[in-house]
């Protein structure tokens, strides 16, 4: 079938975006496309209706093309859990969990396969794949047990684009490097370079790419302007990268930057909102006096929890808890709020029973049999009866245990008492839901209680959801990228 592969000369080199990118200029001119990343290393991932797991930047590649995303569109995903070990989910089910130096033996023949069969999946159903790479395709290292860059390059014979972030420096000696350590058969499958993350005056740059292109005989087809948008990241190191503070933001909202976070695309609705400030900050930082706090998903809850514990911020969430301060836990963060934590099995490497930051009256038990679902709720807090999706996606199965004239008032969240709590006071919140925030009208009351606290005027809570501005990104993305990118000689 006919293909695009996107290839980065380095990790964050901007091949996610650009495939989006590419993803939704295509179906604007009616391709029915489709995106496909063979291999991906994430804690950030989307459940399909079909209640599989895939990476959550695939996901949104699949909806810039305008199609339900399915788990074919990435095979296998790799979920770190920070032990050496990595969860494998192949298919979107997960199959075991392995070390590094363990993969290549037990799990290639088996990931080439799903693969294939992946490939030919899409071929029925599609005209065009835009596939994308991870990291560098020029690991000689790794090269021999590489599933993502050119063994899927060369088994659609995809005509391929190496990207480079020029913002980083050094982009030309990445280019040249990239392309000497690429067998022949995968060198000539470049059929262009971009350029990407470029600053400042755009005639500056012509004399080197007229020497990169006569040095290399590939055309630079396009030369993409660095851009602000937060578009969702693959992992936690793009965390670091993202401003510390918003101008103009009323509301300071933490969130704690565990050591395995997952799903991190939660926070990208409340990153949208212009009213609020959002600060990733690490467990042995001050927690100081922010609006709320927020204690994410993590692959590993007990390793997670353990470190809150060890740095003293598990101690200042609870007299922050205290004082009246609003938290809020997601999955793993929801298991954190709770009485106990066990892990009879050590599914998460230490087997025992740990204490929780008991701000929620839930029991927890980590088990090898992992939830994954789409879920559609109704809401009881902070208002009655807005609807509200996302999914699950845990291996904790929590037991609500309200105490006997329950002095704070606990009650459940949802329709689905399972699915989450809230105390009285609306303080701590508690969740096995992620994607909340992308419910625009629940997102805007959960704020406005923050901002009623405040003395601030509520926001309009008859807002679109997330997907509406999601939407809206992803076609002001393609506007720009398609303004500086030459795609004819792919078509």
């Amino acid at each position: 079938m006919k293909a695009i592969m996107v290839v980065g000369t380095t990790s964050h080199a901007g091949k996610s975006l650009i495939t989006a990118a590419i993803c939704r200029i295509l179906s604007r001119r009616g391709w029915r496309v489709a995106p496909f990343k063979g291999q991906n290393m994430a804690l950030n991932a989307y459940v399909t209706a079909s209640g599989g797991e895939m990476g959550y930047a695939q996901a949104v590649q699949a909806w810039a093309a305008g199609v339900v995303p399915w788990v074919e569109m990435n095979p296998i995903l790799l979920k770190p859990q920070g032990d050496m070990t990595s969860q494998v989910i192949i298919k979107g089910k997960p199959v075991g969990k392995v070390t590094a130096s363990d993969y290549y033996e037990q799990y290639f023949d088996l990931g080439w396969r799903a693969i294939e069969e992946s490939l030919q999946h899409l071929q029925t159903e599609f005209d065009l794949l835009i596939c994308e790479g991870a990291g560098s395709p020029a690991e000689i290292n790794l090269k021999h047990r590489d599933l993502t860059n050119m063994r899927v390059a060369k088994h659609l014979n995809a005509s391929t684009i190496l990207v480079v972030d020029i913002d980083r420096g050094g982009a030309f000696a990445h280019v040249i490097g990239t392309l000497e350590l690429l067998e022949p058969d995968e060198r000539a499958l470049i059929k262009g370079i971009v350029i990407n993350k470029f600053r400042g005056q755009r005639s500056l740059l012509d004399s080197g790419i007229k020497w990169l292109e006569e040095r290399t005989g590939i055309p630079v087809i396009g030369v993409i302007p660095y851009m602000e948008q937060v578009f969702p990241a693959e992992d936690s190191l793009d965390l670091l990268e993202r401003k510390s503070h918003k101008q103009g933001s009323e509301l300071n909202i933490a969130v704690i930057r565990l050591p395995r976070i997952s799903n991190f695309t939660d926070f990208d609705p409340l990153e949208s909102e212009p009213s609020v400030n959002i600060r990733f900050m690490s467990p042995k930082q001050d927690l100081g006096h922010p609006d709320a706090v927020i204690i994410p998903g993590t692959k590993t809850t007990i390793p997670d929890l353990l470190i809150m514990q060890k740095s003293g911020m598990a101690e200042a969430i609870q007299h922050y808890a205290a004082s009246g301060g609003t938290v809020l836990g997601i999955c793993g963060g929801y298991q954190i709020l709770g009485q106990m934590i066990a892990d009879p099995e050590g599914v998460e490497g230490q087997a025992g029973r740990f204490q929780g930051l008991g701000l929620l009256p839930i029991k927890t038990v980590i088990t090898g049999q992992k939830v994954a679902r789409q879920r559609q709720v109704s809401s009881n807090f902070p208002q009655v009866g807005l609807p509200v999706t996302g999914f699950e996606i845990h291996q904790g199965r929590s037991r609500v245990e309200i105490p006997p004239n329950d002095p704070q008032g606990f009650q459940a969240l949802f329709d689905d008492p399972n699915l989450g709590l809230v105390d009285g006071c609306q303080s701590v919140w508690g969740t096995y839901l992620h994607g909340i925030f992308d419910n625009g009208p629940w997102r805007r009351a959960w704020l406005n209680r923050l901002r009623q606290q405040r003395g601030l005027k509520s926001l309009p809570t008859g807002v679109a959801n997330y997907r509406e501005q999601r939407e809206n990104l992803l076609d002001s993305l393609a506007t720009e990228v398609e303004r500086h990118l030459d795609l004819s000689t792919f078509l």
